[in-house]
């Protein structure tokens, strides 16, 4: 008998604890807006979508494939050893700090998948509004193809159908999850690529936000990554036939932000959100109106960097480097710096600020010429060295055609035509990595003889899933190497 009250005590008091807990979970909270609210309208879900453009961080891949690569080597301010000497792990302060892309990353996909559940049935305030949510739709779906695919290149090895790959998120969602295989993980971001593609057009003219050309460049990249070389030729000729080569006379202009020739798309960098500049140097002061060099500059193009260009000739040199006479009369400074992102001039207000440009014509010549020979299509018209070639003579004054006997010949003068021409774009470390190459330092440019090679297909081309990260999401797998 009393082991019948215990029980019956035990049960009631059981639904007591389990209904108070429910009526705690029906209280409606007061400060809290839910997506029904919040993104009512399609206006709301436009401020969304900026939101998630907001939310990408081009600085990390900018700085990542700098630092990690054969593309700088230290200033007078070094402080991050582990990173340039790849002795990272998945508690390493310079990976939680400056290289977990995790989170950003899938901020900006929870972002663009709420706005998918919301904007079905969002309210149109103007005669606009219904055309809109089209367009909306459309950067939404190339936002979250975007992120995923950065997402590959920052956590994956080279594409393999069955190797392993990130999360695709297609809803919010908090549960924890496995990652999905690459083949599974490629579908989902192809079919967003080509959805988005559907909804966009080419006639925009804010290359702050994404219209078919940028759709049309991430289907260039994704196929170069994939090897898949017929549709990176198609992808790469459909976007050079959209938007030319700049001239050398337009050309510096990119860089100072008063061109958009070959543009097709990038990301506003302001004096609130981003010096992109400031990654390599410190800004100059005004002292009773003599210019002072930056405090630090952690960063100087290497070398190897330096000595490829054609430093009289080439339009890219000016753009991209400068031996500063400022910095050699200052006892200790470095003066060859990166001048790629210098923004407005030296002690003024948007010193260091420049937008970061997301997909341009010379990157997509590359493409095509990657693909050309990887595809059997070398030398001749529309071949391998007839793209390199168109390339070079846009930015090199008084250039000879040249021409190559054979695949590996006209490959390795691809690679190296990236290492100049996409400079500091956030290319080099995974151009290396997904050509199963080393990154070769010049000994001028590696602080110490160990660090001046990372193997061929090292682990650490990988970068390590963080421990946070893991510790958030149980069933998340961590990358080999660092268990």
């Amino acid at each position: 008998m009393k082991r019948n009250f215990l029980k019956i005590y035990t049960i009631a008091s059981f639904l007591l604890i389990s209904t108070s807990c429910s009526n705690l979970l029906e209280i409606t909270e007061t400060d809290f807006l839910g997506g029904d609210v919040a993104l009512r309208t399609v206006a709301n879900n436009e401020s969304l979508l900026m939101g998630a453009y907001a939310a990408y961080d081009a600085d990390m891949a900018v700085r990542l494939n700098g630092v990690f690569s054969d593309e700088l080597k230290a200033g007078d301010f070094y402080n991050a050893q582990t990173t340039h000497e790849w002795q990272y792990a998945p508690d390493d302060i310079g990976i939680r700090d400056s290289y977990t892309a995790v989170d950003p990353l899938y901020r900006v996909i929870d972002r663009v998948n709420r706005i998918f559940i919301a904007l079905p049935n969002a309210i149109s305030e103007t005669a606009s509004d219904d055309a809109k949510k089209s367009i909306i739709k459309g950067e939404a779906l190339f936002l979250r193809a975007f992120a995923h695919f950065e997402l590959f290149r920052y956590y994956c090895k080279n594409y393999d159908p069955a190797g392993l790959g990130m999360i695709y998120m297609t809803e919010p969602s908090l549960e924890s999850k496995v990652r999905e295989n690459m083949d599974t993980y490629f579908q989902k971001l192809l079919a967003d690529i080509t959805e988005a593609k559907t909804l966009l057009n080419t006639n925009s003219t804010d290359l702050f936000r994404a219209n078919r050309l940028a759709v049309i460049g991430l289907q260039a990249r994704v196929a170069l990554y994939m090897r898949n070389w017929k549709d990176a030729i198609t992808y790469s000729t459909e976007f050079i036939n959209a938007k030319p080569l700049a001239s050398k006379e337009d050309f510096p202009g990119i860089w100072t932000d008063t061109k958009d020739s070959e543009v097709g798309f990038k990301i506003s960098k302001t004096v609130s959100n981003s010096r992109l500049g400031n990654i390599y140097r410190g800004q100059f002061t005004l002292v009773n109106g003599v210019l002072q060099a930056p405090s630090s500059i952690p960063w100087v193009p290497s070398s190897k960097l330096w000595d490829k260009f054609d430093q009289t000739n080439d339009v890219r040199f000016a753009s991209y480097l400068i031996d500063e006479p400022i910095l050699a009369a200052v006892q200790g400074k470095p003066s060859k710096i990166v001048k790629k992102y210098a923004g407005g001039a030296y002690a003024t207000t948007n010193e260091n600020v420049n937008h970061f440009k997301v997909f341009r014509t010379g990157e997509m010549y590359l493409i095509r010429a990657e693909a050309r020979a990887e595809d059997g299509v070398v030398s001749g018209a529309n071949s391998a060295e007839s793209d390199l070639n168109a390339l070079r003579a846009a930015r090199i004054t008084g250039y000879t055609n040249q021409t190559f006997a054979n695949k590996d010949a006209v490959i390795t003068a691809i690679i190296d035509e990236r290492f100049k021409e996409l400079a500091f774009e956030g290319h080099r470390f995974w151009d290396l990595k997904r050509r199963g190459l080393p990154v070769q330092r010049a000994t001028a440019d590696a602080p110490t003889p160990a660090t001046a090679t990372l193997p061929a297909n090292d682990f650490r081309f990988v970068l390590p899933i963080p421990n946070e990260e893991r510790l958030a999401n149980p069933l998340i797998q961590q990358n080999e190497g660092y268990n």
